[in-house]
């Protein structure tokens, strides 16, 4: 379970931030690599538990495009009997034309109506998905891209496909629809449909042409897309970095010339989506004249009945109104295309963590923990942590120091199996983590860290975030046990102040504070602290201090902190430097050593007057 977790900054500067994002950008799309050939297969397993719905959608689709056809049809015999050429009365013309009218209304409705809640629920499992395959994607993966690049395939990427699921359906219509009409228009008069068809090459030739084209406008409206999502989320992340060292003049114009690029693909985007349109016009409009034309003369010949040439005029404008639709949706079908790729992407990032068959559970009361030649690193060939060797006894308080760097953050990351060894064994309870489910070690371990990550929501549902059963005097209790329930009890509404994004309307101590009780709610049988006190003044990390002494009592503790004053008590101080044990005892005896412990215990003992000079002449 963990506690809190980190923040982003953000705010770069100069020409190297800026080639610095685009790279972070670049490298953000390395993990995304694999291409699976068979997307409308994958996708059409989404389908599957809503297949009522589809033969449903299909089935209203189809009988909407019956009645599409048949409406023309019934103006030919209308026409028919009105000069006096046709059998069939002119009023049972009449009443089948009305009632193809009303039942034309309806299956519109119930078309899109049904193709709409499929496409909705398709869309509903397949965020489900993509969530829950996230929350086990190992961080070693997540590292890898930028938040902004993964909610553009959460957010942006599954709303295009929304859009293109929704009118899927209706397309098929449209391809029925053709197909209806053909053999329609071939049935009347197959010399005039021949005639009138005779277009449709110029049309496949034009759109051969169109689309290679067409695809690059495409893709690089998505690429600057992708772009500009990844800026925006980075700089609201890292806001309070960019009006520290206000940069938001800068900031502003690199957003500008990201957002100028995008701009001008997007209007390439649409240049390409509508040129088809006039094309598709004017081959319209030819088809016409070849009926007015030829069928003109084959009415005044004779040879062709009146109704027979309105009809072919009807069927011939309704012909080309689904080439036109499609041909305007081809920048959908693009998008949706590349934003089921790019889903189905975040779906296949392998879980490098995960349970090994028939793991085991953490029984004891309370576990050790164990390094055995762990070496670890978070970039190939380049180890964070070198063959290390140390050992916390079960009820014993460890504690772990060490210039930043040392590798400190690296061993509470692998206790948890947030990471895996390169080589050697992390063991907990005398098991190999790889061994123990992660349910259980996500309840035995518990992690507090440097920077207290709040959820939106009440302060009594922040701390009882580990342990939703929890009743309300288990949180107070808690609260109570860290001296943060003075401060709750200070707010109007108590426990149920709601809090606002990662709990900003709190101040940072404040915010530790219930980190604290979250973690000690959850009654982890291994606590770790990672600079879990640093950012906390002097007199609320006494009180911690006071209370951490009762609550550590019967529990294995691992402790990281700078001020070495705080694990002055530790059983154990291991020394890290470079990823490499250099000393270890307790606090005496490595002071005696006068080593690196004995030089950093004196030099977070300077006085001001010390360090002073230093600063001023960096400052000048």
């Amino acid at each position: 379970m963990i506690s809190s977790g980190g923040g982003g900054g953000g705010g770069g500067g100069g020409g190297f931030a800026d080639r610095s994002m685009r790279n972070a950008v670049d490298q953000g799309e390395e993990i995304f690599t694999r291409f699976d050939s068979r997307i409308v297969q994958r996708l059409w397993g989404f389908f599957g538990p809503h297949r009522l719905y589809f033969v449903a959608a299909l089935s209203a689709v189809l009988l909407f495009t019956a009645v599409q056809v048949a409406i023309p049809y019934t103006v030919r015999y209308s026409i028919d009997a009105s000069v006096g050429t046709s059998t069939i009365a002119l009023t049972t013309v009449l009443s089948v034309f009305g009632g193809l009218i009303v039942l034309y209304a309806i299956m519109q409705f119930v078309q899109e109506w049904l193709s709409s809640c499929l496409a909705q629920r398709v869309i509903f499992d397949l965020r489900r998905a993509m969530f829950a395959h996230l929350q086990d994607v190992s961080l070693s993966l997540l590292d890898q891209t930028q938040v902004g690049r993964l909610m553009a395939r959460l957010q942006g990427d599954v709303g295009s496909l929304q859009e293109f699921l929704e009118n899927s359906v209706s397309a098929i219509g449209d391809l029925f629809l053709l197909i209806g009409i053909i053999v329609v228009l071939l049935g009347m008069d197959l010399k005039l449909g021949l005639l009138t068809l005779s277009v449709l090459p110029l049309l496949v030739l034009a759109r051969a042409l169109w689309i290679p084209w067409a695809k690059v406008k495409f893709r690089r409206a998505r690429e600057s897309s992708s772009s500009v999502n990844a800026a925006l989320a980075e700089n609201i992340s890292g806001i309070r970095t960019v009006q520290e060292n206000r940069r938001e003049a800068f900031n502003f114009e690199r957003y500008t010339g990201l957002v100028q690029e995008n701009l001008e693909a997007q209007i390439g985007s649409s240049q390409a989506s509508q040129i088809m349109v006039p094309a598709v016009d004017i081959l319209t409009g030819a088809a016409l004249a070849i009926v007015v034309v030829v069928g003109g003369e084959a009415v005044l010949g004779g040879t062709l009945g009146v109704g027979v040439m309105v009809a072919y005029i009807f069927y011939v404008q309704r012909f080309f109104d689904p080439i036109r639709t499609l041909s305007m949706q081809y920048t959908m079908m693009q998008r949706a295309a590349a934003s089921g790729h790019r889903i189905f992407e975040v779906l296949d990032l392998p879980i490098t963590i995960a349970d090994r068959p028939d793991p085991v559970e953490i029984t004891q009361a309370t576990p050790g923990i164990e390094f055995r030649n762990v070496t670890f690193g978070y970039r190939p060939d380049q180890p964070v942590l070198h063959a290390l060797n140390f050992a916390v006894k079960p009820h014993q308080t460890v504690a772990l120091v060490g210039p930043t760097g040392s590798g400190k953050t690296s061993i509470t990351a692998l206790i948890h199996r947030f990471y895996e060894a390169w080589e050697g064994e992390v063991r907990v309870g005398g098991h190999d983590v790889r061994d123990i489910s992660l349910e259980s070690l996500g309840q035995t371990v518990g992690l507090v860290l440097q920077e207290p990550f709040l959820f939106s929501g009440s302060i009594y549902d922040n701390i009882r975030y580990g342990v939703t059963g929890a009743d309300k005097a288990d949180v107070i209790a808690a609260a109570v046990a860290v001296r943060a329930h003075d401060f709750i009890m200070q707010f109007p509404d108590g426990y149920d102040t709601q809090l606002g994004q990662r709990g900003r309307n709190l101040s940072i101590g404040q915010r530790q504070l219930l980190s604290f009780a979250r973690a000690l709610l959850a009654k982890p049988k291994i606590l770790i602290l990672d600079e879990a006190t640093a950012n906390i003044d002097s007199f609320t990390e006494q009180a911690i201090q006071q209370a951490l002494k009762v609550l550590l009592n019967g529990r294995t503790c691992l402790v990281i902190a700078h001020r070495l004053a705080t694990i002055r008590d530790a059983d154990l101080i291991i020394v890290l430097e470079r990823g490499r044990i250099v000393e270890q005892g307790n606090h005496d005896e490595l002071l005696k050593r006068r080593g690196l412990y004995s030089r950093l215990h004196s030099s977070s003992h300077d006085s001001f007057d010390d360090i002073a000079a230093p600063l001023a002449a960096y400052a000048a």
